[in-house]
């Protein structure tokens, strides 16, 4: 690499240096305060001759990279997901290099696993394969640093608000899980509007073996009460599960919580699904929600019918549990009834057609189901002319298919 900002520093060049510099960071990682990992970062990437340091995290809308503030850090504007460089290394989960004032800006997506978490940038005076190895295992450090210390700080939070967040907002964004995951046999991406006033709508997941269990939640009513109301819901649906019920009896005790909490005047609309990841076997229990679409070669076969339950709370109803058998490949989107009965500008209902409608036309532009889930959220948005009176929750499923043995293997 080239000259130092400071040339009264010298860049180490020496066999088995990047080593070293990974395992420092990584042994003063443990011990780091949050408020000094950024300028540990930078201070490590200023020592291989890097410069102008960025770490720009997503926003909770998922619409652009807001710039983390800190010291040694440059300071900067948050930047479109769509239509900048640190937004295509972010959307394609690629390295970015484009030629830069004295040098090459790199831009390099922050992965917690398959969870995209922002982009580190930085300026070289020139880059060669080793330091792009290099670059890679350092921003896949600091994207764990990123996630391990942000279960103790609100720093990485605030950075990626850029409006105010209402209180069950804050309630339901602190019960989620990562909103996507991704395995050789199965992905799923989730994403929920309006992001910093959304109250009653919730998703949650767990692969536990060869099963992926999954829960898309409609508390009824507005505000904190439908807020509270989703809690007590993940809540017992997540004790249920851990105690390895089936759907049916899942569903009976997430039924008897809320009606003997709350009386039978609160409800809510629930979808639960168990997915066996080995076979592509898909079972669930509808409770008042509506049907998720079964999306198959970018085409929605229909919607996933079935037998439907009472929702939520009312109290004594015996779950029906329905089964499908996917295809290698195939998509199942489930998803709030805010998304299909909210208005558009000229008055209409924008209606289950208009929904099949934009999923057959973001479907084939969208390599991963997280692309798919924010281009085809984003487009409703749009399309509904940027109204979200309701909650409106998408929550994505792709099942691959295959065996996922291969990773048992030793490395050579």
């Amino acid at each position: 690499m080239g000259e130092l900002s400071d040339p009264g520093d010298a860049v180490d060049r020496s066999e088995g240096f990047g080593e070293r510099l990974l395992g420092q960071l990584l042994d003063r990682a443990h011990e780091m305060p949050p408020q000094l990992m950024a300028p540990a970062v930078a201070e490590e990437v200023r020592v291989i001759g890097g410069r102008d340091v960025s770490i720009l995290l997503q926003d909770y809308a998922q619409l652009a990279l807001v710039p983390l503030p800190g010291r040694g850090l440059s300071d900067g504007v948050p930047l479109p997901l769509e239509g900048s460089l640190a937004g295509r290394a972010f959307l394609s989960e690629s390295v970015v290099e484009h030629p830069w004032t004295g040098g090459v800006r790199i831009f390099l997506p922050l992965l917690d696993g398959s969870d995209e978490i922002g982009v580190m940038s930085l300026t070289l005076d020139s880059v060669n394969d080793d330091d792009r190895r290099l670059l890679r295992r350092l921003a896949g450090l600091v994207a764990d640093m990123l996630v391990t210390k942000n279960s103790y700080t609100d720093q990485f939070l605030r950075t990626r608000r850029r409006e105010p967040m209402s209180v069950p907002a804050e309630i339901q964004w602190s019960l989620l899980p990562p909103l996507t995951m991704t395995t050789p046999q199965v992905a799923v991406a989730g994403i929920l509007e309006p992001a910093y006033d959304v109250a009653g709508d919730s998703l949650d997941y767990a692969l536990n073996g060869d099963v992926l269990h999954l829960a898309v939640i409609d508390a009824m009513g507005h505000g904190l009460n439908a807020a509270v109301l989703a809690t007590v819901a993940v809540g017992a649906y997540r004790h249920a599960r851990r105690a390895d019920a089936n759907l049916a009896e899942l569903y009976a005790f997430m039924d008897t919580a809320i009606d003997e909490q709350f009386g039978p005047d609160h409800f809510l609309t629930a979808q639960m699904m168990r997915l066996n990841i080995g076979t592509g076997h898909l079972e669930w229990v509808n409770a008042g929600h509506p049907a998720p679409m079964l999306i198959r070669d970018h085409k929605v076969i229909g919607p996933l019918e079935g037998s439907g339950t009472l929702p939520v709370g009312f109290g004594g109803s015996t779950p029906v549990v329905n089964n499908e058998r996917l295809c290698s490949g195939d998509r199942v989107l489930a998803y709030t009834d805010g998304l299909i009965e909210e208005h558009t500008t000229g008055g209409e209902q924008f209606g289950e057609e208009r929904l099949i409608a934009t999923i057959e036309r973001v479907g084939p532009a969208s390599v991963t189901v997280q692309q798919m889930v924010r281009q085809l959220s984003h487009t409703l948005m749009r399309e509904r002319g940027g109204i979200t009176s309701d909650d409106a929750t998408l929550f994505l499923i792709e099942w691959r298919g295959g065996s996922a043995d291969h990773l048992t293997k030793p490395l050579l």
